[in-house]
């Protein structure tokens, strides 16, 4: 087998595996949501098919596409499932944020609260300045089906530290330097947009200043950790 055929079918396996991480932390519903990985090296992606239930799921399922969501045939027994009509907008983040392996989209519950309110959340948590550098921003409103909501992503993170944009109307999208630290980011993003919500109930909630983000932000990413 080729050095591409193995890393594929590795990332085929790894990214279907990661799919059952959303259901575990019940960040998506019946067949919503998707995780893709970009293939080092070249201008492909793996990629949920679509309308494909998750406990159906297997990494034969996982669909290969190039960056412009194409299904590719290599070889690799690609199956006649189409892929997820996310597609578009994850391979435009592949195309033009090139540090980034992988993208993942839900509709997780509480993120998608704040997506529908078009209001970014707010850095009042130290797992906030940790993981997000700052407020969780909003991306503006997007039609599915073409690269919009990628364009959308693209341009409401290039300059910013957080790895999650919540998509205005639609939910979060996050971004990651492979597909597991993306999935991650999803599963931090509901988790904070939860507790700042339970936070509101009692009260405002306290910012917490720039300096001190921009603290937590570089320790965590550069120490913390084996």
């Amino acid at each position: 087998m080729s050095a591409l055929l193995e890393t594929v079918a590795r990332l085929r396996a790894e990214v279907c595996a990661l799919h059952s991480e959303l259901t575990r932390y019940g960040l998506v519903v019946w067949t919503a949501g998707n995780v893709s990985a970009r293939v080092p090296g070249e201008d492909l992606m793996v990629i949920k098919p679509s309308g494909v239930s998750y406990d159906d799921l297997t990494p034969g399922q996982i669909v290969v596409t190039d960056l412009h969501g194409v299904p590719a045939d290599g070889g690799w027994g690609n199956p006649a499932l189409a892929p997820s009509s996310d597609t578009a907008a994850h391979a435009y983040v592949y195309r033009h944020m090139p540090e980034v392996g992988g993208v993942v989209h839900t509709h997780s519950t509480y993120a998608t609260a704040w997506a529908a309110r078009a209001e970014p959340i707010p850095c009042v948590l130290t797992m906030m300045g940790d993981e997000f550098g700052g407020d969780i921003p909003v991306g503006p409103f997007a039609l599915i089906g073409d690269d919009s909501i990628g364009q959308g992503i693209v341009e409401t993170l290039k300059n910013s530290n957080s790895p999650a944009v919540l998509m205005q109307n639609h939910g979060p999208f996050t971004i990651g330097k492979d597909a597991r630290a993306a999935v991650k980011a999803a599963v931090m993003c509901e988790e904070v947009a939860r507790t700042v919500h339970v936070s509101r109930q009692l009260g405002e909630p306290r910012p917490i200043e720039p300096d001190k983000i921009a603290s937590l932000y570089a320790r965590y990413q550069n120490v913390y950790g084996q």
